[in-house]
């Protein structure tokens, strides 16, 4: 049985890489593409891949997120995360989101491939240069001395209007994206702000993208599926 894959990247020209890299695997279908972290959960649940590849710079919804609702309407499901550099922190969060592995794209493709073959089997996954990260920063670090971020004390809800705020939406459009009322937004948009210390949206935009919760790739999105 060959192994079903969508492929979520915010950028077009990663995303027809890959699938055009996969058609030559007989092993290995590439079922659906998405350049939002919302849409790629949309097709998790609808064409229920075995492996989702993410790219880590998602709009509309970070790609943490995304794997965490991805695991929650289909547990099944293994997310890999890709980048294009090795971040030990967004590697903890997508692992502890779900995740099933991390590779950067400094590999090629035989390294994916090679990742989406081993999570398949229920192993996690890390690439070579990932995994010596994850031993710098975690293992041989001394404790009080291992990075951490505020982020993790967010709800997911908070998460999400952080990001859509981050990414310019307008009180009324992150509430439309939500399906939540503008003064729940607004409250959120205050909660977000008292924890994590920060005065304007200025400060939650720039915070967010030091972060990596956004990259500002723009607010356009869409979806596209194929046999």
């Amino acid at each position: 049985m060959r192994i079903k894959l969508v492929i979520a990247d915010e950028q077009r020209i990663n995303r027809e890489g890959l699938r055009s890299l996969f058609s030559a695997e007989t092993d290995m279908e590439v079922i659906g593409e998405a350049d939002n972290g919302r849409a790629a959960v949309q097709m998790t649940q609808n064409l229920n891949p075995d492996v989702v590849l993410m790219g880590m710079g998602m709009p509309g919804l970070n790609s943490i997120d995304a794997t965490r609702q991805m695991i929650a309407v289909k547990p099944a499901v293994r997310v890999i995360g890709l980048a294009n550099e090795a971040d030990g922190q967004r590697v903890r969060e997508l692992l502890a989101a779900g995740g099933a592995g991390f590779i950067t794209r400094f590999n090629g493709f035989a390294e994916i491939a090679a990742g989406v073959r081993s999570v398949v089997s229920k192993h996690v996954y890390l690439s070579p240069d990932v995994a010596q990260v994850m031993v710098d920063q975690y293992v041989l670090r001394p404790p009080g001395d291992r990075p951490a971020s505020g982020y993790g004390n967010l709800t997911p809800r908070e998460r999400e209007v952080l990001q859509l705020v981050a990414e310019g939406l307008s009180t009324k459009e992150a509430a439309a994206a939500l399906k939540i009322s503008s003064k729940t937004v607004d409250m959120h948009r205050q909660h977000i702000m008292s924890k994590l210390q920060l005065r304007s949206v200025a400060e939650l935009t720039k915070y967010a993208i030091r972060e990596g919760i956004t990259a500002l790739h723009g607010q356009a999105s869409s979806v596209s599926s194929f046999a």
